[in-house]
């Protein structure tokens, strides 16, 4: 006879796994089944302390590690998550359901940042002038800032922190990762990653939990720095708190992605586009396209071939070879599907509706199909709020201008793209539209990790992005060192403030 009782998953401090302080969990789902496959321990006020003590204590000896040491504990983990990433999206895919392929794409995309990471040595370089002054040089020195904590959410369970840790840690801070508890099992798996990679105890902690936890790392007195992805009302929580208590926040915050679709635009590579965009990992990702703004008549013909499109996607269990999985948990799936409804209420029309659709998968499995919604009113809440679920809107306007204007106004402002073959059109959409990242007949412009990541207006809060030079600069802090060597000739006592000559 077996144990019924499934597992728990504790959290990972000073180099191995370790049961709460209590016994409060919360259940991890299977959502392509429908069934709880472990709980995940759930952190107290003492688990935090425990957490930030080990990172703290481990912090000092790996910011004097030297820089080819450090450079060689990267490029082992490197090569380690690049044999084993089949392992990885197993893991994702089981507990947050999205397809292999699509979890294999977002470990990629995270071992992007871990490659820009390994090569510290040229990111970590700091200024120099000489002879400033009279027998004075002048140089700047990029120095870690300690304990750094990382908030992430479910969707994407491996490169979300994956966008912060590699630079925190090759810049030399200890990193304390508090995912997501719907799918918390990634984390711990990078975590032991690491340690085979040869990263010393402490420098990497997992730390499970829900608010107890979030409200711990922002409050704690040794963590100085958060970096954060999730919903904007969160967001905003987490950079009002961090900030409040002097620490530097990255908040990074919803989204309500637009596709300007212009009547020139070759509109097979649009379909293709909003199929890809918009139902990729089941539409849960702040990246994803929910909005297509069709120019004049183009909707007319772009319809019928997304709908064309959509007839031949295959939804079930990711791991069975479909092209599109179940969302993340019963009550979001319901969350999205009620959106369905209010669009219909608002006068919109549902073209495809996903409820009730047959999917090759297990009956409980939290199922929800690719929805197409065509004339959605700006003011239904089917188009002002983020839906996070594979819910494509269509809203016709007349003019390029009205399109602009369309989505200058809307309170997000993440990614958006523009399809249309007039360069003139394109290059002034780049200019005249207010958001962060733009993609030009490319439907997700995530920039490469060289770049840096990041919306504007209630998409992010502070001004600091992800990655690239943005997260190198946010991950140190420049401390600026004057010397004087005296020459031998020097003699004689001056009591005035320095100047130069």
């Amino acid at each position: 006879m077996t144990d019924a009782t499934p597992p728990t998953l504790g959290h990972w401090i000073a180099g191995a796994e370790t049961p709460g302080a209590t016994d409060r969990t919360a259940p991890v789902y299977d959502p392509a089944l429908g069934v709880v496959t472990k709980n995940v321990a759930l952190a107290s006020q003492e688990d935090v302390d425990a957490a930030v003590a080990s990172a703290k204590a481990a912090f000092p000896a790996w910011a004097e590690t030297p820089l080819a040491r450090r450079t060689a504990i990267m490029f082992r983990f490197r090569e380690l998550l690049n044999e084993r990433k089949g392992e990885l999206a197993e893991i994702i895919t089981s507990e947050h359901g999205k397809v292999i392929d699509d979890a294999l794409g977002e470990i990629a995309r995270g071992q992007e940042v871990v490659e820009f990471a390994c090569g510290l040595a040229a990111h970590l370089k700091g200024e120099h002038s000489s002879q400033v002054s009279t027998g004075v040089d002048v140089h700047s020195v990029p120095s870690p800032l300690g304990v750094v904590g990382i908030i992430s959410p479910f969707n994407f369970p491996a490169m979300v922190p994956m966008w912060f840790f590699p630079i925190a840690i090759a810049a030399g801070n200890a990193v304390v990762l508090k995912p997501s508890e719907k799918d918390p099992s990634a984390a711990n798996w990078l975590a032991a990653l690491w340690k085979e990679a040869g990263l010393p105890d402490g420098i990497f902690t997992v730390l499970h939990g829900d608010k107890v936890a979030v409200d711990g790392l922002l409050t704690h007195p040794d963590v100085e720095a958060i970096s954060f992805v999730g919903s904007t009302p969160i967001a905003q929580y987490v950079y009002e708190t961090g900030t409040a208590r002097g620490k530097r926040v990255q908040a990074l915050g919803g989204a309500k992605n637009h596709m300007l679709v212009l009547p020139d635009a070759d509109l097979d590579l649009v379909a293709d586009s909003a199929i890809n965009a918009g139902f990729g990992s089941a539409g849960e990702r702040c990246m994803a396209i929910s909005v297509v703004v069709a120019v004049g008549d183009s909707a007319d013909a772009l319809i019928p071939k997304i709908t064309e499109r959509m007839a031949t996607l295959k939804v079930g269990d990711g791991r069975r070879s479909c092209d599109m999985g179940p969302l993340v948990t019963e009550v979001h799936r319901d969350k999205v599907a009620g959106y369905i409804a209010t669009a219909a209420e608002d006068g919109a029309d549902v073209v495809v509706d996903g409820r009730g659709i047959s999917v090759d998968g297990d009956p409980n499995g939290f199922w929800l199909g690719p929805t197409l919604i065509d004339k959605v009113p700006t003011t239904s809440a089917v188009y002002t709020e983020e839906i996070f679920g594979p819910v494509l809107s269509v809203v016709r306007v007349d003019t390029f201008e009205d399109g602009v204007e369309l989505i200058n106004s809307g309170a997000f402002g993440n990614g958006t793209a523009i399809f249309t073959n007039d360069g003139g059109a394109a290059r002034r959409f780049q200019r005249e539209i207010q958001v962060g990242m733009v993609g030009v007949n490319v439907p997700i412009p995530v920039p490469v990790a060289a770049f840096s990541f990041g919306g504007w207006k209630a998409s992010l809060f502070g001004d600091s992005r992800a990655h690239g030079a943005e997260g190198i600069r946010f991950f140190t802090r420049l401390k600026v060192i004057t010397t004087r060597w005296l020459d031998p000739s020097h003699g004689g006592i001056n009591l005035g403030f320095p100047v130069t000559d």
